[in-house]
């Protein structure tokens, strides 16, 4: 039969078997807080195993020790049986959310562009052109390497251009010209109707209406 230590736990006086002792020191070793006994509470809340006559407290709910401070409560509902003989063990835990914040937004230069042969042309033609029409002589290895640095960045910004950020609206990749000009020319027939109300200019928005869409689902 195993023996029996006994306790004092959050005012109640518990007894402590070998299993009970093994469990501390595995808590203990692994720097774990055994958050049943943070808090004074009624037995009826804090016994975990009933059968027959028999309770005890068998059920165990385990944080780091940097976590204890977020640990609210911590109780069993008597009357929820989670599974025979088990009480519901639960916890109420306290996390400090931080809202994200949005990044700033800083411009690059379209480096990426010069992969195509007739920009990296372009770019490399322009370079020597500056280089040639700079003075060189006299000039320490920094000086030359910051004016080189110029250059190269100076004529990227030129050929390449600058990213102005992401796109706060979803791209619609079957707009095109014609398109366009199919919704400028029935932005032109609905005013006309408005203004005129009559059956002609009404039918006549109606036609590019239906020119729009055709557009539409034939681009689609």
């Amino acid at each position: 039969m195993a023996t029996m230590e006994r306790m004092v736990v959050t005012g109640l006086e518990l007894y402590r078997n070998a299993n009970g002792s093994r469990i501390l020191e595995s808590a203990d070793g692994l720097n774990l807080v055994i958050c049943n006994t943070l808090f004074m509470k009624q037995e009826s809340k804090l016994v975990t195993y009933v059968a027959g006559s028999a309770k005890s407290t068998v059920d165990y709910i385990m944080v780091r020790q940097g976590d204890k401070v977020k640990v609210r409560n911590v109780k069993v509902i008597p009357n929820e049986e989670c599974m025979p003989k088990h009480k519901l063990l639960v916890m109420d835990m306290w996390f400090n959310t931080t809202k994200r914040r949005n990044k700033k937004f800083e411009p690059r230069v379209r480096v990426w562009k010069l992969k195509q042969e007739r920009t990296c042309e372009e770019y490399k033609s322009m370079v020597k052109d500056k280089v040639e029409e700079k003075e060189w002589e006299h000039l320490d290895v920094n000086e030359h390497w910051h004016k080189m640095k110029k250059i190269m960045m100076e004529t990227a910004q030129h050929i390449c251009g600058i990213s102005k950020g992401t796109c706060r609206h979803k791209e619609t990749w079957w707009w095109n010209e014609e398109f366009a000009e199919a919704v400028r020319e029935k932005k032109i027939k609905y005013r006309k109707w408005m203004r005129e109300n009559s059956k002609e200019a009404w039918m006549e928005y109606e036609k590019c209406r239906h020119s729009v869409k055709r557009i539409i689902s034939s681009a689609k």
